[in-house]
């Protein structure tokens, strides 16, 4: 098998672009990435630690593949799982605890003990609550479906909850070995750093993720940009050498993860700056989404590629973070129905079919923007017309094939199969 610091390397270059993309394939593989450290991957990493005195575990990898993800960790170590770090609620994360509970279960060991920031259970609680929209969110986000399978409202139901909490930092000492979590908003606002100061290594979460940050998902919760600017740089600081993300390969030598770090912290900081600057100013969101630019040297590096989130999402997080939901558009405030506006602009322009008509055409000049807007207008002033709704899918899917980022692929793909 290739060894991780050579994939860490292919991506590092970004030569190898599906390298970045799916670094390791299938899950339940198992890479050493330094003597008494081990990653295994899955939909999300699962990293063990070598104490002396068994294993620390962080992050758990998701349901789905929680029981291949821990068959793989035993291949390298069979002892305790003694304590386990959740980075964070995110059930990529959390969602394989249940099959490390069951390991312990059948070796006769107790179950692991798992540390979490202090607002992961209320996150966990949400998700219960919300079960059944996170599901839809995801099958949109991930497999371009409208409708989400039972399996994934279930993953979102049921998760088990810490069974210690810390609010700003947390240290444990495991076969002497020390652990110190630390709190940082960024993704999510429980969202923990582990720093292993013995092995200069730190598991990061989510925080780093080989992707433009995932600072703006448009269907999730508030992300936290300016303050993930600031984890990233106290990560940057401590002198790390090796640094494993939850997601993607390593990055070893302090110089590389000083560079990739700094230069994330920098993206994020430039969206917020020029978002800040228009918002004093007073103007609509419409002029902040379309002035904000993301700094082109930064989007060129293979560790910030908007494969994933991107940056005019972002934008829009940062308005709602401080600005509220008003966009600056009174009509916006307390609007009409969206079919109501739809069937008065079909009446004057002459009809849902010409509206469909001019769609096309504006998608065959390219501006698939535009034709999005006139092709929704049309199939809300014509909701029965399948022959509108041909014209609605096909824009929308030419609008999914034009973009890079998995999340608006998603909602367009989704949106065409609906």
């Amino acid at each position: 098998m290739e060894s991780v610091r050579e994939l860490a390397e292919r991506t590092w270059s970004g030569a190898d672009r599906a390298a970045i993309i799916d670094p390791f394939g299938r899950p339940g593989k198992v890479y050493e990435v330094t003597p008494g450290i081990a990653l295994v991957s899955g939909f999300g990493l699962s990293i063990g630690i070598q104490t002396g005195d068994g294993l620390v575990v962080v992050d758990t990898s998701g349901r789905n593949h929680g029981e291949t993800v821990v068959a793989a960790m035993r291949e390298w170590d069979q002892s305790p799982v003694r304590n386990v770090v959740y980075t964070h609620g995110h059930f990529d994360h959390v969602g394989g605890m249940g099959a490390y509970d069951a390991d312990a279960l059948q070796r006769g060991y107790p179950r692991p003990h798992v540390f979490a920031h202090e607002n992961l259970p209320l996150r966990l609680e949400r998700y219960a609550q919300t079960a059944g929209y996170n599901a839809t969110v995801n099958a949109r986000q991930f497999l371009s479906r409208p409708v989400a399978p039972p399996q994934m409202v279930e993953n979102f139901a049921s998760a088990r909850m810490p069974d210690e909490t810390y609010r700003d930092s947390h240290a444990f000492e495991q076969g002497g070995v020390r652990f110190e979590l630390r709190h940082g908003k960024g993704e999510t606002d429980d969202h923990t750093w582990v720093w292993i100061p013995a092995m200069k290594v730190i598991c990061a979460g989510d925080f780093f993720i080989w992707r433009c940050p995932n600072a703006g998902n448009p269907q999730k919760v508030q992300r936290y940009p300016a303050e993930w600017a600031v984890a990233l740089r106290e990560m940057a600081a401590v002198g790390a050498e090796i640094f494993i993300p939850s997601h993607g390969t390593p990055i070893f030598g302090n110089a590389r993860i000083v560079q990739a770090l700094g230069e994330t912290a920098e993206l994020l900081e430039s969206l917020v700056e020029q978002s800040l600057a228009l918002i004093n100013r007073g103007v609509r969101l419409d002029e902040v989404i379309h002035s904000v630019k993301a700094p082109e040297h930064l989007l060129a590096r293979p560790y910030l590629w908007p494969l994933y989130d991107e940056p005019e999402f972002i934008v829009r997080n940062i308005w709602r973070l401080y600005a509220g939901w008003y966009d600056g558009n009174p009509a916006n405030l307390k609007p009409a129905p969206e079919a109501a506006v739809a069937r008065e602009l079909a009446e004057l322009s002459g009809g849902p079919a010409r509206l469909a008509s001019r769609a096309s055409e504006l998608a065959a000049a390219g501006d698939l923007k535009l034709a999005c807007h006139v092709a929704e207008l049309a199939a809300l002033a014509a909701p029965d017309d399948a022959a509108i709704h041909e014209t609605r899918a096909s824009i929308l899917r030419a609008r999914a094939a034009s973009e890079d980022s998995l999340m608006a692929r998603g909602i367009f793909n989704a949106a065409a199969a609906e």
